[in-house]
């Protein structure tokens, strides 16, 4: 692997990590058991995001990009 492709990868990696915890403390402040489903099932919460875009929109455009990111750094 290439330095930029590790690079890229590594904050793409980082960005996903970042938005997951931002949507983690956003369900944690609306309800308990979304908080409890989000930290249990990190996948869920993306969907918890689609969901209350007001209030996780900024954490799911950090997840596209985290995800662009590795997706350029592995092809």
């Amino acid at each position: 692997m290439e330095a930029t492709s590790a690079t890229l990868v590594t904050f793409g990696a980082a960005a996903l990590l970042a938005s997951w915890v931002i949507l983690l403390i956003e369900s944690w402040k609306e309800d308990y058991a979304w908080g409890l489903c989000t930290l249990l099932l990190p996948p869920l919460s993306y969907l918890y995001g689609l969901f209350r875009l007001d209030k996780a929109g900024q954490a799911i455009l950090l997840a596209i990009f985290g995800c662009l990111l590795v997706y350029f750094g592995m092809g």
